[in-house]
């Protein structure tokens, strides 16, 4: 089954995780690597090349081959899904950047070089998409996912120089729309599909450490974040609503946008010795931690949940 094209940056993302995650669970503190490790380099650098050009093969094969090609033009697609699958592109070269930057340091760079060359290949990782999208008659490259893409990158590259880690980061939530049912072929039909694909149940989000800006003598445990988060709800269709799909009539519903405000964790700050916990908050860092939530939307006005994924 071919996916469909909004996916291909988050599935995009999984596929280089793969490889990117060989060699970035190995990385040890910088400090103990006193130099750059010629042979950790070239590991570094070829399971970054083979990646890259393994997920470009992938990508070629399972979207692009059955249609026709063109010359390089662009697709505004800027009005699709109320912004929510740009939000992806931007997570998605946000934790690329990361893993690239892990890899680096892990062959001994410096935290400048490995954070440059590290942005470098997160943002060419991701944006390559654009490039095959570009030269395909059934897509278009898109501007805005060119800039999302960049913003995600930009957000790790800027914290990194100047602060040597993450304060703030971006994260992803979902919860069941509802609104799968009708558009299964869109939204997706099981619970891993619509984690992708059904963008009323996504939620972006910048979560903030708050110790790290309050200063050392704060007494705010250092694990707590304050996160501002995007999603949106009503969307049957890309840019509208369809009446009827399939010769069924669909109910109405308003392509509302949602703005929330939450408490989150930064498991990344809890300090243990256990290599293996230190893995799974590594693994799960780009998940929001279900929590109370404060919601505003035009449509519906001020709203408090107990908890809220």
């Amino acid at each position: 089954m071919i996916l469909s094209c909004k996916n291909k940056a988050i599935v995009f993302l999984l596929c280089a995780t793969s490889f990117l995650k060989i060699v970035s669970a190995q990385t040890v503190e910088t400090d103990s690597l006193p130099s750059i490790n010629n042979t950790r380099l070239i590991i570094s650098s070829a399971t970054i090349a083979t990646g890259y050009t393994t997920a470009i093969i992938l990508l070629d094969q399972a979207w692009y081959k059955n249609y026709p090609r063109s010359s390089f033009h662009f697709h505004n697609d800027n009005a699709d899904w109320l912004q929510i699958d740009k939000m992806g592109h931007s997570i998605s070269s946000y934790y690329l950047s990361i893993l690239s930057y892990k890899t680096f340091s892990w062959a001994g760079l410096d935290n400048k070089s490995a954070t440059l060359w590290g942005s470098l290949s997160g943002w060419a990782f991701i944006s390559v998409i654009e490039v095959l999208d570009g030269f395909s008659a059934e897509w278009g490259a898109s501007t805005g996912d060119i800039v999302a893409n960049t913003f995600g990158t930009a957000l790790f590259t800027t914290q990194q120089l100047t602060w040597e880690e993450q304060r703030i980061k971006l994260r992803y939530s979902y919860h069941k729309s509802g609104l799968e049912v009708y558009r299964p072929d869109l939204l997706g039909t099981n619970l891993a599909e619509n984690m992708l694909k059904d963008y009323n149940g996504i939620t972006s989000w910048l979560s903030f450490n708050i110790n790290s800006f309050a200063g050392e003598n704060s007494i705010i445990p250092p694990w707590l974040n304050i996160a501002v988060g995007y999603g949106a709800s009503g969307m049957l269709g890309s840019i509208s609503n369809p009446s009827e799909h399939n010769g069924q009539p669909l109910p109405y519903y308003k392509r509302t946008r949602h703005f929330y405000l939450s408490p989150d964790v930064d498991f990344g700050k809890i300090k243990t010795n256990s290599t293996f916990l230190k893995s799974v908050f590594s693994l799960f860092d780009f998940l929001k931690m279900p929590a109370p939530a404060i919601e505003y939307s035009k449509e519906y006005g001020l709203q408090f949940h107990l908890v809220f994924f």
